[in-house]
């Protein structure tokens, strides 16, 4: 399976959770920016439902910042990968600053994205996770855990087009529930399962969040 674009994808894991015969009524939709937003409204716009954010960040080897040793989430909510610390010989206490910078990060994102940084009462939810796929894992982790740490959601539901299958067995330890419509054993990127697989623009992500925003008041 090959999705054309980030909407299809959407279109597809829109039905395959109606096909679970759960009620998501009075639930919300939090995508992970900037490409997971895409797929994110189209099950919004499918369940009518809000939509918001979380955004998760990788966090970077020291003098390598684009080796991932771990991620956080805006309240902090921290995971490494604790066979590289070991290889690299750091300790989490080593990784700080990193971690504050890129906490600083997301909370400019949430600003830039959203007008502001705190969210609506979503404790006791039902809430849909939704990423346009997973590769390690690290990040989407980092956001299951501050999902349950800021919200304990009543129901936490994973919704992801496609991640490989040691990823997602990884994952769904976490969540309630887990919907993946592609586990591919050949996984390279997520991006080679999308034609289409055009970077998400800032603006986008504002639109669509305004369009789909006011579907909280039909809950």
């Amino acid at each position: 399976m090959v999705f054309q674009d980030r909407a299809e994808a959407g279109k597809r894991l829109t039905e395959a959770l109606r096909g679970t015969g759960g009620s998501f009524r009075g639930g919300v939709v939090l995508a992970v920016p900037r490409g997971g937003v895409v797929v994110g409204a189209q099950v919004a716009r499918g369940l009518g439902l809000p939509l918001d954010l979380i955004i998760p960040r990788k966090i970077g080897a020291p003098h390598n910042p684009e080796a991932a040793i771990g991620a956080v989430a805006q309240d902090g909510t921290a995971i490494f990968d604790r066979q590289i610390l070991n290889v690299l010989k750091l300790r989490e206490e080593d990784l700080q600053a990193e971690v504050a910078r890129e906490v600083a990060e997301i909370r400019r994102r949430m600003k830039r994205y959203r007008g502001k940084e705190d969210y609506p009462p979503y404790d006791g939810k039902k809430i849909i996770l939704v990423d346009d796929g997973v590769a390690t894992g690290y990040t989407i982790l980092a956001a299951i855990r501050s999902l349950k740490n800021m919200f304990y959601p009543e129901e936490l539901v994973l919704a992801i087009p496609v991640a490989p299958p040691d990823t997602l067995a990884m994952l769904k330890k976490e969540v309630d529930r887990a919907v993946c419509l592609l586990t591919p054993a050949n996984f390279y990127a997520v991006g080679q399962f999308y034609v289409d697989f055009a970077q998400t623009t800032d603006e986008e992500v504002i639109d669509l969040l305004r369009e789909l925003a006011d579907l909280a008041g039909r809950n």
